[in-house]
């Protein structure tokens, strides 16, 4: 597969990804949400850490909120570089077009939530009680302090657990509970294709000879 077409795909990803984010931030308020399916549900959260939420701050002590999201968004930065590499030397080595094509969709996702942690913050007002605007005169944050856009809620088992239940019995338990977004679909796929399709994407060199 040619570097071109590996472009295709990224560029795809990252137009779906980031239309998502700009309707929901334009459309909806922080915490809003319409249920497509009893099973499915666009709901609008905003993500200032890593994956589930997690922040630097919760897990070294004394690092403060704008110090872990700095740092989370340089290191996400160095990251995307070796991802890109890794793309480009893999096409240059005539890899698998599975290889190609999961690497690709690994790279358009980590690079569609830089994205929002780069540039969101300087070009969104906040989501507060209200819809935000685009290219607003008062933005919520700084560059390289925006918050990534989630939206995509798929709770589909939402029940009480019954009371005969050991440890859990009686309390509520929902599955699927994160809410994500297309970048994470796009990084979460490719890793699945790399994991599934182990075989093909790095086939042994060399193999019955």
């Amino acid at each position: 597969m040619s570097l071109k077409k590996a472009s295709f795909i990224i560029v795809l990803v990252l137009f779906i990804d980031q239309l998502s984010k700009i309707y929901i931030k334009t459309n909806f308020v922080l915490g809003e949400y319409v249920e497509v399916f009893s099973w499915f549900k666009i709901l609008f959260i905003e993500n200032e850490g890593a994956a589930w939420g997690t922040k630097i701050s919760d897990i070294v002590p004394g690092v403060s909120d704008e110090t872990g999201k700095l740092f989370l968004t340089v290191f996400r930065l160095f990251a995307i570089c070796g991802i890109g590499y890794w793309l480009y030397d893999t096409v240059r080595k005539k890899g698998t077009p599975t290889l190609i094509i999961a690497i690709a969709l690994i790279f358009a996702g980590a690079l569609g939530n830089i994205i929002d942690s780069v540039f969101y913050g300087v070009i969104f007002d906040d989501s507060y009680g209200h819809v935000a605007t685009l290219f607003a005169e008062n933005p919520y944050g700084s560059l390289f302090h925006g918050k990534v856009v989630d939206m995509l809620h798929f709770p589909m088992i939402d029940t009480v657990l019954p009371d005969w239940f050991p440890i859990w019995g009686g309390q509520n338990f929902r599955f699927f509970e994160p809410v994500f977004n297309i970048a994470d679909s796009a990084i979460s796929i490719g890793v699945a294709v790399l994991l599934i399709f182990n075989k093909k994407a790095f086939p042994e060199k060399g193999k019955g000879n």
